[in-house]
């Protein structure tokens, strides 16, 4: 079987390839609209499983990943922000905050429909930001496609205190070592 990623994002392909598997892209056109009284982290695992089964069910013989992430500020989600603005409203309301970071895996067998979902969750604490802090950031970085504003693998680091969570690479986009299990229970070999 084919290993397919329904992601367009270079983030997550560039994690992926971290496994050393070959696999393709595909865009999985998936509303990421949460919907009324969703918890983040349903918000999160519920889209990382569409992402996947939409795309499995255009290739019948795929092993096809999804995944999504959602940052939670006691409740209240942040995706990505697309604009500058909204950017730094993101990130003016989460300054001193934890928020938490919901990352979900999801991963579709098409040929027998199992599906497989794991959310791991990454605890941040960002410092009490300056107004001029954040707009730095933000004109330096443009995180306008990352959850939450800010990219911890990059320049984001800066603004925070603390992180926390079972996975390094959650909080980038794609938690590899809970789909390095989903994939190893599919028959694969892990390294």
């Amino acid at each position: 079987m084919k290993l397919v990623l329904a992601s367009t994002s270079a983030y997550r392909r560039q994690l992926l390839e971290r496994l050393q598997l070959p696999f393709e892209t595909a865009r999985p056109d998936v509303d990421e609209t949460p919907l009324p009284n969703e918890m983040p982290r349903d918000t999160a695992n519920r889209l990382a499983v569409e992402k996947a089964r939409a795309v499995a069910a255009r290739d019948p013989d795929a092993l096809v990943i999804g995944s999504d992430q959602v940052a939670d500020l006691d409740g209240e989600i942040f995706g990505k922000p697309g604009t500058v603005a909204a950017a730094i409203g993101q990130l003016q309301r989460m300054r001193g905050a934890t928020v938490i970071f919901h990352t979900a895996v999801a991963l579709v067998n098409a040929r027998s429909g199992q599906v497989r979902c794991e959310n791991v969750p990454t605890r941040v604490k960002f410092r009490e930001l300056s107004d001029d802090e954040i707009v730095r950031y933000v004109d330096k970085e443009r995180p306008l496609d990352c959850a939450g504003s800010a990219k911890s693998e990059a320049l984001g680091i800066t603004l925070l205190d603390s992180l926390s969570g079972d996975d390094p690479t959650a909080l980038i986009g794609l938690p590899l070592i809970a789909l390095s299990r989903m994939l190893r229970a599919e028959g694969l070999q892990l390294p």
